[in-house]
């Protein structure tokens, strides 16, 4: 009589090797069922005829959850962080009907409301059919997985199937759920592929708001995207006109200095104070090759730098301004008022710059009296002035709230930084823009991850001095991608932040 079976036997080395098989198996036919989910995601395109243009739309796996207007023509998009998958949804623009575009940009004879719906059906028609090829994609790759895998040790065929069919089922049920654009269109962010900031900022250019507003934000984005084939009409254009690059805050980070000098394109490149961290002679020395970074380098101290740091500036070239003129490479001082660009500009060189000997204080924050002593200074020259750069905004504050409440009689720039922030204001004729950090916070400032910032402000000279408009651009120092917005500053004042 033979023996029984004992009830451990799965228990055995070969029960668990056929266990662990089994397992195997399985995840690796639920990962089948997933990569062809995926696989379709990023491979499926499909072009839609609309009454303006001819979209298509795809969508890019693994990016920031996004919507997103592309025109490949001119690298220029626009996206809406409106999508809760790690993937964009993105609509290329491959052709544009002129005779469509110009009644939208120019008396927008057009109904925008049919229009937006129209891309809403659109895009619902897509996701819909991009759906059901991405089930049948991971049901097939999943099933032609389980096929291979079967075997009479490992886990039936019917098993396995149904985990390709369960696995399937379940990537498509996320994707139907988190794909599809949730909530309003409201915060729109302008980008582009690569470095080439002019080249974003002419792309932008091209995506003005309109002066009347529009009911919804989309409506914008139409009107935007038929001027890239039609000139504004109404306003002057911006293109051509001269301009200024606006940088602060490197806190000795040379490696973005390459990218300032292309941001400055040949211009003047204007940098509001913080070129280095402690302004010691060693910083000086690493970081004076940014006098040759813009055409010219204006220059005007930060809380950080010192006036060793001035003085090598100088000599290298730099214009660098104090509160009691220009500084000069033998060490005298010249006017308070110079001529950059067209423009009349002064600087008021911050109250903590270290002298020497001293040590630097990091965390500054000026009293009423040196704000006082700011305001001071800046009525005697203002009828004169058409910029003023100074480190801190917070100097500036009371200056400001005089300026609020009696506005000059011509505009008036003011060039900050500090902050680390992006930013700008406007209102009475006065524009506060501060570019952030060009730095990303500097060796000295390791963990605010921050992108490299720089400010771009467009004016014209005749009859008078008006700035047209101001970008903030941002670049990713890892992939090196830009993303610039731009706000007109002749079609009202944009809000206050």
């Amino acid at each position: 009589m033979e023996p029984r079976p004992r009830q451990d036997e799965h228990r055995s080395p070969a029960g668990r090797a056929r266990g662990v098989r089994a397992a195997l198996a399985l995840a690796l036919t639920a990962l089948a069922a997933a990569t062809g989910v995926v696989g379709v995601l990023a491979t499926f395109r499909q072009d839609h005829r609309l009454d303006v243009a001819t979209v298509r739309m795809s969508v890019h796996p693994g990016e920031d959850g996004s919507l997103a207007l592309y025109v490949p023509l001119v690298d220029w998009g626009v996206r809406f962080s409106v999508v809760r998958l790690p993937a964009q949804l993105r609509l290329d623009v491959r052709s544009v009907d002129r005779a469509a575009a110009e009644r939208i940009a120019q008396d927008r004879q057009v109904d925008l409301h049919a229009l937006r719906s129209e891309v809403r059906d659109a895009v619902a028609r897509y996701l819909r059919t991009l759906v059901l090829l991405a089930l049948a994609g991971g049901l097939a790759l999943g099933a032609l997985v389980a096929l291979a895998l079967r075997s009479r040790d490992g886990p039936r065929v019917r098993w396995l199937l149904a985990c390709a069919g369960v696995s399937a089922l379940a990537c498509t049920t996320a994707v139907a759920l988190l794909l599809p654009p949730h909530g309003p269109l409201d915060t729109p962010e302008y980008f582009a592929h690569g470095a080439d900031i002019p080249r974003a900022l002419r792309a932008v250019e091209t995506v003005e708001r309109s002066s009347q507003a529009l009911g919804e934000e989309l409506d914008a984005q139409l009107v935007g995207l038929a001027r890239l084939v039609v000139a504004p009409a109404g306003r002057q254009t911006a293109t051509g006109a001269p301009r200024l690059t606006l940088a602060s805050d490197v806190h000795n980070n040379v490696l973005v200095l390459p990218a300032l000098r292309r941001a400055a394109a040949g211009g003047p490149l204007f940098l509001a104070g913080d070129l280095t961290d402690r302004g010691s002679r060693l910083e000086t020395a690493v970081t004076r090759t940014v006098a040759h970074a813009g055409d010219p380098l204006v220059f005007v101290s930060g809380n950080h730098d010192s006036a060793a740091l001035e003085g090598s500036l100088a000599q290298a070239g730099a214009v660098v301004l104090t509160r009691r003129g220009r500084l000069r490479a033998n060490g005298t001082l010249g006017p308070r008022v110079v001529r950059i660009g067209g423009l009349r500009v002064a600087g008021y060189d911050d109250p903590f710059l270290r002298r020497s000997g001293q040590a630097a204080d990091v965390e500054p924050h000026p009293t009423v009296a040196q704000q006082a002593a700011f305001d001071a200074w800046l009525r005697t020259l203002q009828p004169d002035l058409d910029v003023v750069m100074v480190h801190q905004p917070a100097l500036a504050a009371q200056a400001l709230r005089r300026l609020a409440a009696s506005p000059p009689a011509h505009p008036l720039v003011f060039l900050v930084g500090h902050t680390h922030e992006p930013d700008l204001r406007a209102g009475g004729e006065v524009i506060v823009l501060n570019a952030g950090t060009a730095g990303g916070g500097g060796t000295g400032n390791l963990t605010e991850h921050q992108p490299i910032g720089v400010a771009v402000l467009t004016y014209a000279l005749r009859p008078r001095f008006e700035p047209l408009a101001a970008d903030l651009v941002t670049i990713d120092p890892g992939s090196g991608d830009v993303t610039a917005s731009r706000q007109r500053l002749d079609l009202g004042s944009p809000p206050g932040r």
